[in-house]
């Protein structure tokens, strides 16, 4: 008999799974924040399991050990999404705590100092001058609620007292020291650009007192993105720039700023969070490098002089947080199959080494969907690309098409890799297809697919998600009658402005979106205060636009059910904005659901509030599209629901 025939017959979306909603949460990290200090491995984890606290983890001749105790948590705020909260040096860890945002040293013993206690200040992205007993670190004091002042800083660790070296731009970050202590590299760049739109990097001498002289500019400006300055052993300076549309690695030599290798590929990343690393020096003096064609990421070793590139055809199709010491690479790596794992590979033993899974888990393949990419047409004669995931669980098969979840990834200048991520097997496991879209204005396709974006921000997003969905029904792979648009943080609000904008979809799901961009130009944190600028204009020059582009003004064209996830404490996407949208469709008599979560912030941190987000947006989908899942789901109040005649 054959396998089909031993399959059971069941509606999409009611198959039993084993990816339950505790799965998603249980005993789960996310690792950040990879350093190397005389040839121990450092690293951040984020346990859901701990109300998100940020553990610093240390692997030392094969044993893994923790070593920041709760309640602290290394965690910084700077730019609100944080990044590069500790270093190591010489065997003690300086870190960013997350509940003060004071700065701490931990000994090899075990004993914790503070070193600061300004209230108003916020410190990530150090490095370390064991020279002259200093630290400098990106600082970022908030003097009020609409006063931010951003800085690069030096820390004596005798004192406490940090002391500005450099002001008077509005963002720093990325600092490095010359091996021998002689010069610091930085890059800064100012409203209204984003790093990866326009940065600057530079170069100065580092004085007896840690003071920087003879400044000078090496590359950037408002149109060209710097990414991770470094030295190398020998003194020499590389950085990666996008001047040739894809961020390609250069140095800095006798004759000026020289191209390493030229490709059509992204070395470089954007720098939502400080702390990023794409590339480091092998003992020959060659290049390991992360690099990503079509959003795939790939490691290959880059010889600067003879210009060549081999790939070393890693297991991985998602990898960051590349560290090289000698012959060996320290990286997180993921596939369609394996979920983000730290790895040690070997170049002299040609091994691999999993030092480290972000969960433990048995997850049999056969419910697992592995995504194919999609290149699909959409507006202006110009392709957009996706992941889709079709509906896999070899216990169960329907004759029907499937529905479909079209997610729009958050950023927007981000994009989707094809790691194994079980929120997209929570879907698939029970039926329901997932297409995961890396519409035009994502990253890892270069600069002029990332820019389609610039101005356009609701209109191009909005038409590659529907296009992408329509695409699927044309190749008779889904339901085009059950079809539901999610989104988080602007991925949020790519989802609301389809369901305004596009008759596509018959239900959507908004965690922590945004509804109002007048309300989010005017009530957000620093980093982003002025994004709106690059994606829809000035505010208030470009008003019309902001009012055109907002789904809260367009609400007699959003007639399908929305469910709404959102954060009491949410400083990027104020509560508010889900607010106003709740009551303004409730008002409309459209089916809606709103959650708030009880001091939860932007992202979602505590894993019974994750859980509780997927089940009641399953039960939402099942009310909607009339299918009956499997689980024990508590329900939602669905209002307006069913509609009134």
């Amino acid at each position: 008999m054959c396998a089909c025939c031993e399959m059971e017959i069941k509606p999409y979306g009611s198959w039993s799974s084993p990816v339950t909603p505790s799965m998603l949460v249980e005993e789960a990290v996310k690792f950040k924040d990879v350093c190397i200090d005389e040839g121990t491995l450092y690293w951040v984890e984020a346990r859901s399991a701990e109300n998100g606290r940020s553990v610093i983890m240390r692997w030392k001749d094969g044993v893994v050990e923790e070593l920041l105790p709760a309640p602290y948590s290394a965690k910084s705020r700077v730019h609100e999404y944080g990044g590069a909260s500790f270093i190591a040096s010489g065997g003690v860890l300086y870190f960013s705590n997350f509940q003060d945002q004071h700065l701490y040293s931990l000994s090899p013993d075990g004993e914790i100092s503070e070193l600061s206690r300004a209230d108003c200040r916020r410190y990530a992205d150090f490095v370390s001058d064991s020279r002259r007993g200093l630290l400098y670190a990106v600082e970022e004091e908030h003097r009020s609620s609409h006063e931010v002042v951003n800085r690069l800083v030096k820390v004596d660790l005798r004192t406490g007292e940090s002391a500005p070296i450099h002001e008077g731009w509005n963002f720093y970050g990325m600092p490095v020291l010359h091996p021998k202590g002689t010069h610091l590299a930085f890059i800064t760049w100012n409203h209204p650009n984003m790093p990866w739109d326009g940065s600057t990097l530079w170069v100065g001498r580092v004085s007896s007192d840690g003071a920087l002289i003879d400044l000078r500019r090496v590359a950037g400006g408002d149109s060209e993105s710097i990414f991770q300055p470094q030295w190398s052993s020998d003194g020499t300076l590389y950085f990666i720039s996008d001047r040739t549309k894809f961020w390609n690695i250069y140095r800095v030599g006798k004759g000026g700023v020289e191209l390493c290798f030229a490709m059509n590929a992204e070395f470089g990343q954007p720098s939502w969070v400080l702390g990023l690393s794409r590339y480091g020096f092998l003992p020959s003096g060659d290049i390991a490098s992360i690099y990503t064609v079509n959003a795939t990421d790939a490691v290959g070793i880059l010889d600067p002089d003879d210009k060549t590139l081999a790939n070393l055809f890693l297991p991985f199709s998602s990898i960051t947080y590349l560290k090289v010491y000698q012959n060996r690479l320290y990286f997180v790596g993921a596939s369609p199959a394996e979920v983000p794992t730290l790895i040690c590979f070997d170049l002299d033993k040609i091994t691999l080494d999993r030092i480290r899974s972000s969960r433990e888990l048995s997850l049999d393949l056969a419910y697992v969907s592995i995504p194919r990419e999609i290149e699909f047409p959409t507006e202006d004669g110009k392709k957009a690309f996706a992941l889709f995931y079709p509906p896999k669980n070899d216990n169960f098969r329907c004759a029907e098409k499937p529905p479909l979840i079209v997610k729009s990834h958050g950023g927007p200048s981000s994009h989707v890799t094809s790691a194994l991520d079980l929120e997209i097997q929570f879907w698939t496991s029970r039926g329901i297809a997932f297409l995961n879209v890396n519409y035009g204005g994502s990253t890892g396709y270069g600069r002029e697919y990332r820019e389609r974006l610039k101005g356009n921000w609701g209109i191009v997003d909005v038409s590659d998600c529907a296009n992408g969905a329509l695409y699927l029904v044309e190749q008779g792979s889904v339901d085009p009658k059950k079809m539901a648009i999610r989104g988080s943080s602007s991925g949020g609000y790519t989802a609301l402005a389809t369901l305004a904008f596009k008759n596509v979809f018959s239900a959507g799901a908004s965690y922590f979106g945004i509804s109002d961009l007048e309300l989010l130009s005017q009530d957000t944190h620093k980093f982003e205060s002025r994004y709106l600028d690059y994606l829809i204009g000035p505010y208030p020059e470009q008003k019309e636009r902001y009012v055109r582009c907002s789904p809260i003004h367009h609400l007699h064209a959003l007639s399908c059910p929305v469910i709404l996830f959102q954060g009491s404490e949410d400083r990027v996407v104020p509560p508010a904005q889900s607010q106003v949208l709740f009551d303004a469709l409730k008002k409309n008599n459209i089916p809606v659901a709103y959650i708030l979560f009880e001091g939860e912030r932007h992202g979602f941190q505590l894993a019974k509030n994750v859980k509780r987000s997927f089940e009641a947006e399953l039960y939402f989908y099942s009310k909607i599209f009339s299918f009956h899942p499997d689980d024990y789901l508590t329900p939602v109040t669905i209002h307006n629901f069913p509609r009134e005649k």
